[in-house]
C-alpha cells in the first residue's frame, strides 16, 4: 500500500512541476511588435517591474488606438526604452501563457530592440 501511495504522491508532484513549467516558463510565442512608445514605466509595491505600452500605426475602424502592453525583465533594454519615449520602436518579445510578479504584470515580455526610429544613434540590441 505504501508503494502504490509513493508512486501516487511522485506523479502528482511531477505533474505540478511540468504544469507550473508549461504555465509560467514554456515560451508560446515569439516575434516583433512596432510601434509608438506610449508609456514606460517602473511600478510595483513589492516587486518593481518595468511596464510598458506601445502604440501600434494602421488604419482601425473603431475610434480606440490598438495597444501593445508588455514587461521587461533586462535592465539594457529598460535604460534604452525609457531614453526613447515617444518614439517609433520595433520590439522582440517572447509571450508566455502567465506572469510572475518578479517577472511583470503581463504574459509578454520584451528582451530586445530591433530598431527605434528617431533617435541620434542607430539603436539594437539584439536577442541572444
Amino acid at each position: 500500500m505504501k508503494k502504490i501511495l509513493w508512486g501516487f504522491l511522485i506523479v502528482v508532484i511531477v505533474g505540478l512541476i511540468g504544469f507550473f513549467y508549461w504555465r509560467y516558463y514554456f515560451v508560446y510565442a515569439e516575434g516583433t511588435k512596432a510601434g509608438q512608445l506610449n508609456t514606460f514605466q517602473l511600478k510595483g509595491i513589492i516587486f518593481k517591474t518595468y511596464e510598458g505600452k506601445i502604440i501600434q500605426s494602421g488604419f482601425k475602424a473603431n475610434v480606440e488606438s490598438n495597444y501593445f502592453e508588455f514587461s521587461v525583465t533586462k535592465e539594457s533594454v529598460s535604460k534604452s526604452l525609457f531614453e526613447n519615449a515617444g518614439k517609433e520602436v520595433e520590439l522582440h518579445y517572447k509571450r508566455y501563457f502567465g506572469s510572475l510578479p518578479w517577472r511583470g504584470n503581463e504574459s509578454y515580455i520584451v528582451d530586445s530592440i530591433y530598431n527605434v526610429q528617431g533617435a541620434n544613434i542607430q539603436m539594437e540590441i539584439k536577442p541572444k
